[in-house]
């Protein structure tokens, strides 16, 4: 009976050809022209502080800003990318991050105020 039981549990196992890994949120800017100075100041100030922050209280693993070229003006220039442990951790962790934000850029009336700022930026 022990035997069956084994032979059972070990068959019912899947084999994945993977592992479950981190997770990137990725958010696609595009800058008017002429605000790039903006929106830059904006990034190296109260964003990458936040994500520093982040970071530090280990609700993020790292962060990239990555500059592109578009082939046409409606194609995006800039592309914000957070990583996370896993896609549960992202979640879980979504009210700690907020909490960090208040505490790093302000209340939501500032927070607002940064996303204007940066949203004048863009397109």
């Amino acid at each position: 009976m022990l035997a069956l039981i084994v032979g059972i549990s070990v068959y019912a196992q899947v084999k994945r050809p993977y592992h479950n890994g981190s997770v990137w949120s990725i958010a696609f800017i595009r800058m008017k022209p002429g605000m790039e100075t903006a929106y830059m100041n904006y990034l190296v100030g109260p964003w990458k502080a936040n994500q520093e922050a982040a970071k530090k209280e280990g609700l993020i693993l790292s962060y990239k800003v990555i500059g592109a070229e578009g082939h046409t003006p409606a194609d995006w220039n800039l592309l914000l990318m957070t990583e996370y442990k896993d896609l549960a951790t992202m979640e879980a962790n979504e009210d700690k991050g907020d909490a960090l934000a208040q505490k790093m850029i302000g209340n939501d009336e500032k927070q607002m105020q940064a996303i204007r700022i940066a949203r004048k930026s863009e397109k």
